[in-house]
């Protein structure tokens, strides 16, 4: 079996980080997959008109309950989708991947990070209303949505079923891999390695804390999405507040160095130095952290959406813009800013054994800690947290995948599946999975930006039509009050 795995891994990684300069460019790479998202996020800006820049007020006052009505069909509401999707995506990326881009990449991966983030809101804009759009409510009382559903019955309508299906299936495949290593086991592993640090007990007994994390996981995934919806509702913004408390008080203590270290990110982006591979280097490290970080392009947090009770499939993708906007562009840009400014990435410094060992959540928790020396202990808990939502964002998506493949009634295995790898986990070496998983997690954008270059012109029509509304009173007018 690990012979099939590493070798499926293989073909998978010379497809995805196929180098499209044919090596012209001396220790240098630049992976079809970094170029396939940029094309899709570039287009889709373009198309839709910057909407990821000119509609975010609209997309507030969706997510505040301002445009309800008596029309809306769904089973949760515009926030509890938006927070579900950001527990799968506000996580170790912020914390670990973050680090890791600066240490690898320079500063200047901070930059095409944020500017990867930017193009994300777009990716993200038209993926959702993809996803709202071909929805499906099935007789069980559960919804399926997300690219399963537009890769199939979309492309069909555009006269490509047979092609659409296979799409659709490939990437049901590749989502329930990428949630049973990188959704899972991956998470439970690393916060096992964060919350041990601070309680040895576990260190003895890993199983234990497998069988409480499998526990409360089942607890919650048990419960349907409408439960996911509950707890994210309040863990989310519980997490983030932590963690952007902490970040605000760090660049407070070192306000006199936030303009030096904005001017090093702008200037290394642009930078040809060799030390972090130049432009090229630089550019691919915030992509590849930026996907990592929001999934945008992946195609997995349409899943989340797919649920919501709302008239206009637009409506909740206006809401997914603020996805890489939190997730990628006010989250990681504050923990590359810390990076930064406290010099932790520093191939000559103090911590140059954990840049090697690419211990990015240790690098992270080493910069918080040179200003808030009790902050590692928050970390831990707070990887743990992040792992937690992770996992029950994850479970959710899979289980959708698995479903759209078996049927509902085989989902109990998928469920029992996930939570038994949970506590295989933490008593198991899980790399080869993981590696294999998070490989498939990223081949999800093959066939995902595909359907979405054949899909867009679609979506713009849509929200033309949505803002025409908009602008002669119609929205408002049907809006409860």
């Amino acid at each position: 079996m690990g012979e099939v795995f590493s070798s499926i891994n293989s073909f998978l990684e010379t497809v995805l980080f196929f180098d499209i300069l044919f090596g012209t460019v001396d220790g240098v790479n630049l992976p079809f997959l970094v170029i396939w998202l940029i094309s899709g996020g570039v287009y889709l800006t373009f198309l839709t008109r910057f909407i990821n820049l000119r509609m975010l007020k609209h997309s507030f006052d969706i997510i505040r309950g301002r445009y309800r009505t008596i029309d809306d069909v769904g089973q949760i509401s515009s926030f509890g989708a938006l927070t579900t999707a950001l527990s799968a995506t506000v996580g170790l990326g912020n914390i670990a991947g973050v680090a890791l881009a600066i240490a690898i990449g320079g500063p200047g991966a901070t930059f095409w990070m944020i500017v990867a983030g930017f193009l994300g809101m777009s990716l993200k804009f038209t993926e959702v209303t993809l996803s709202l759009q071909y929805r499906e409510f099935l007789k069980d009382g559960t919804v399926m949505g997300g690219a399963m559903e537009y890769l199939s019955k979309g492309l069909a309508k555009k006269g490509y079923a047979r092609f659409g299906k296979v799409l659709a299936v490939v990437f049901a495949v590749f989502m329930i891999g990428g949630a049973i290593g990188g959704g899972n086991t991956f998470q439970v592993s690393q916060a096992l390695s964060a919350i041990s640090q601070e309680v040895p007990f576990f260190q003895e007994f890993p199983i234990v804390f497998g069988i409480i994390i499998a526990s409360l996981v089942g607890f919650v995934i048990i419960g349907g999405v409408t439960r996911i919806a509950k707890i994210t509702e309040t863990l989310v913004p519980f997490m983030a507040i932590i963690y952007i408390s902490a970040s605000l008080w760090i660049l407070g203590v070192h306000f006199e160095k936030i303009d030096d270290a904005l001017s090093i990110i702008f200037t290394e982006a642009f930078s040809t130095s060799a030390i972090y591979g130049g432009v090229i280097g630089s550019l691919i490290q915030g992509f590849q952290r930026a996907v990592f970080s929001s999934e945008a392009g992946i195609g997995s947090s349409p899943v989340a959406h797919a649920p919501v009770k709302t008239k206009y499939p637009v409506r909740q993708g206006l809401v997914a813009l603020y996805e890489p906007f939190i997730d990628t562009i006010v989250i990681c840009t504050m923990t590359a800013l810390v990076i930064v400014i406290t010099g932790v990435y520093a191939h000559d410094g103090a911590y140059v054994a954990l840049i090697e060992a690419k211990q990015g959540a240790a690098l992270t928790s080493a910069a918080y800690g040179t200003v808030i020396d009790w902050f590692p202990a928050i970390l831990s808990v707070s990887i743990t947290l992040f792992a937690f939502s992770t996992m029950i964002s994850w479970s959710y998506y899979g289980e959708r995948a698995w479903v759209y493949l078996f049927g509902s009634k085989l989902s109990i295995i998928y469920k029992i599946m996930f939570l038994s790898l949970t506590i295989i986990g933490t008593v198991v070496s899980t790399g080869l999975l993981v590696d294999f998983s998070f490989m498939l997690l990223l081949a999800m954008a093959l066939p995902n930006i595909l359907g979405l270059f054949i899909l867009g012109g679609d979506v713009k029509k849509q929200l033309d039509i949505y803002l025409e509304k908009l602008k002669s009173g119609e929205l408002d007018d049907e809006a409860i009050r």
